[in-house]
């Protein structure tokens, strides 16, 4: 009998859009195809644990409903007819479409449309290089981020926090707002370490019971836009009870007494009818982490998807300067470590041809921007042509009827370059098939770790797929742009560029034999002890939000921000959610599935059948109420729209709250339209992003 042939192991990076960013050990088979993923052990935040949907990505490179041809609409937009077409006259039409719209209405009329499919700097960012070459329109990215880093950085001033394996060295792992076990698996790695090695307890704050909070010692469920309520009762306790650190806060804070009078109000009474905790529940959370000065706080992003969230993250990360718990190794708090990495990505994104005066148009906009709100296109011309990359906007994006609306105009041509047949791409004009991140070289940075990561190709791509790389290349020769900074080089060529510019002089080869670089500062860097980044180096009490600039826009975009108006003085509770009223009684957060990253891996069989199907969580006190059962179909709406989906009886909800995991693809409803169908695009304050967990909506059996 033959001996099977040895399995090789290749090394990579995951390349979604996850704050772990895990590193990986590849099987690959001895036809060439992969088998499963895992975690390098050997990389000490992966520490050998990925998520399964990413282990068993085999049937997405496999699948066999992946895209491999160019395709170019037949019949009406949508229709879902198709016809085959090269990849020249692919690349040809859509040069010569861009012209077309340049012609008629300048080089803003061209979109470039992009967001984080693949989180790899050259694969994602390189759509950049061409639109600065040629002057399209830029792009506000507005729809993730945006709440969560403005609420952080005015009160730190810089994107950085307590190493993020110091939860492992935790007495008190507080996980606020983020469903860890779904969406970041190795938060739950250390934390666990943590429980087990020092007998931490684990805290965790959220809307509803999910997997992570079912791990929690002590599960605090409050109502959706509230999270900031909870933090100032936390901090008025500290300062009742004695166990705020008065020496901390004189040395490192802006106004603590200012602070002190402010919350003498904000009592957990005052809390608990603004939450609906308990004092109880308030009052053993705030004795806990008064008691363990290694407390260490882990804030997500959900919590901050509300019209208050950038307040919200500002109220939350206060509680650890008000308690001292930075002084500590396992303390302090941590949200994102986009500041540490120090990587040059001027070649890449061709920076040298960046022209201030082009209009920015804000990604979450983009049902706006389509339909001809003059205010969305800054009072420029049209949209008249997009490329579509790494993003599924009319799956994804707030406002979906406005958005396919916009995409269903017979004067827009938009070519979308994708892995599958999206909602996106089924109403698009001209459909060209993607790599996969094992089939091309990419460099990747870990938003929640600290590690850079290459991915560089493992297995050859179908002979008729291209990369992203490949396409902006090809286009920009067509466009007359390809002798502009940037281009004429291969991915490996650009990686090894940046990291030698950036202070890695060992570039590409070096990266390929050590995997990782470890861009972790000191302790008392991370730990802000040598100062917060404001030139005073004291952390924010008192937040300059109309002043301070949101740590991932750029200047030219600051005529999308969203209003000041309202934004509290100190850590306060902002009532400006889309709170329920008699209209409209119940509130609706769209939270991530375990199985789902975004609208990736949908349609892979193993997330499908674990997944289930679209779900809507009723409380079993809403469903009395309403005469529902266990399967029956709803529909839910407000003034955006309507979705019809099957009603799941729990009492993991609050009363009064629905939460519908998951972006299923629209097709997947019994209507055709998705969740976001239900979410609002209007920009939230400061400085604007897409609140999906903040919608109220009216429900019908």
């Amino acid at each position: 009998m033959n001996k099977p042939l040895p399995i090789a192991i290749g090394h990579s990076a995951c390349p979604h859009d996850c704050p772990s960013t895990c590193a990986l050990d590849v099987e690959i088979l001895p036809d060439g195809r992969i088998g499963r993923l895992r975690g390098a052990a050997e990389n000490d935040y992966t520490a050998g644990v990925i998520c399964a949907k990413v282990a068993r990505y085999a049937e997405r490179v496999h699948h066999a409903n992946r895209l491999l041809k160019p395709l170019q609409r037949t019949g009406e937009k949508g229709s879902g007819g198709w016809r085959e077409i090269g990849w020249d006259d692919a690349l040809d039409l859509i040069a010569e479409k861009f012209l077309a719209a340049e012609v008629a209405y300048g080089p803003e009329a061209v979109w470039p449309y992009q967001y984080a499919g693949t989180m790899g700097l050259v694969q994602r960012d390189g759509i950049h290089r061409l639109r600065h070459a040629k002057r399209y329109s830029g792009q506000f990215d507005s729809i993730c981020t945006n709440m969560a880093w403005t609420g952080w950085f005015v009160g730190a001033g810089a994107m950085r926090g307590a190493d993020p394996r110091e939860i492992a060295k935790s007495d008190c792992v507080v996980i606020w707002g983020t469903n860890a076990v779904a969406t970041q698996v190795n938060v739950m790695t250390h934390a666990a370490k943590a429980r087990k090695e020092r007998g931490a307890k684990i805290v965790v704050i959220d809307i509803y019971d999910n997997a992570t909070m079912k791990q929690a010692d002590l599960a605090l469920k409050l109502r959706p836009g509230t999270d900031a309520a909870l933090a100032c009762a936390l901090m008025h306790v500290a300062f009742r009870d004695g166990t705020a650190d008065r020496d901390y806060l004189s040395r490192y804070t802006d106004d603590p007494a200012g602070l002190e009078a402010h919350l003498q109000s904000r009592t957990p009474e005052w809390a608990a009818g603004i939450t609906g905790l308990s004092t109880d529940e308030i009052e053993a959370f705030a004795a806990l982490i008064g008691r363990t000065p290694r407390s260490y706080f882990r804030l997500g992003y959900g919590f901050t998807r509300q019209r208050n969230g950038a307040v919200a993250m500002h109220a939350a990360m206060s509680v650890p300067a008000v308690f001292g718990h930075w002084r500590h190794k396992g303390g302090g708090a941590f949200h994102s470590n986009s500041d540490i990495f120090g990587l040059d990505k001027s070649e890449i994104m061709g920076a040298a041809d960046r022209d201030s005066s082009v209009r920015y148009l804000d990604q979450s906009r983009i049902g706006a921007v389509l339909t001809g709100d003059r205010a969305a296109l800054s009072d420029g011309p049209p949209v008249t042509a997009m490329l579509v990359q790494n993003t599924n906007p009319a799956n994804v994006c707030p406002e979906q009827r406005l958005v396919k609306q916009g995409l269903m105009r017979d004067e827009l041509f938009v070519v979308v370059h994708e892995q599958f047949m999206t909602d996106t791409a089924k109403l698009a004009d001209l459909v060209i098939p993607a790599t996969m991140f094992l089939e091309h070289d990419d460099i990747y940075r870990g938003g929640g770790q600290n590690h850079i990561t290459l991915g560089p190709k493992l297995v050859d791509p179908p002979a008729t797929v291209r990369t992203n790389h490949f396409v902006v290349e090809e286009l920009a020769k067509r466009l007359g742009v390809a002798d502009r900074p940037g281009f004429g080089l291969s991915e490996r060529q650009l990686i090894d560029n940046m990291l030698k510019v950036s202070g890695e002089p060992g570039g590409f080869d070096a990266l390929k034999t050590g995997r990782w670089i470890d861009k972790q500062p000191d302790f008392e860097t991370a730990h802000f002890l040598k100062g917060f980044g404001w030139p005073d180096g004291k952390f924010r009490f008192k937040p300059d939000w109309a002043g301070s600039m949101a740590p991932n826009r750029p200047p030219e975009s600051l005529g999308l921000q969203g209003p000041h108006r309202d934004l509290p003085g100190f850590p306060d509770h902002a009532e400006l959610i889309e709170a329920a009223d008699p209209a409209h009684p119940y509130r609706l957060a769209t939270s991530p599935a375990r199985q789902f990253l975004n609208s990736t891996f949908a349609e892979t069989p193993g997330s499908r059948q674990r997944e289930g199907g679209p779900e809507l969580m009723v409380h079993p006190a809403d469903a009395a109420r309403e005469g529902l059962a266990d399967g029956t179909v709803v529909t839910i709406g407000n003034q955006r729209g309507e979705v019809r989906l099957a009603v799941k009886i729990t009492g993991t909800v609050k009363p009064g709250v629905l939460v519908h995991e998951g972006l299923w693809a629209n097709s997947d409803f019994l209507d055709g339209e998705g969740i976001n169908a239900l979410t609002g695009a209007d920009p939230v304050a400061p400085f604007g992003g897409a609140a999906f967990h903040d919608n109220r909506v009216w429900l019908r059996a």
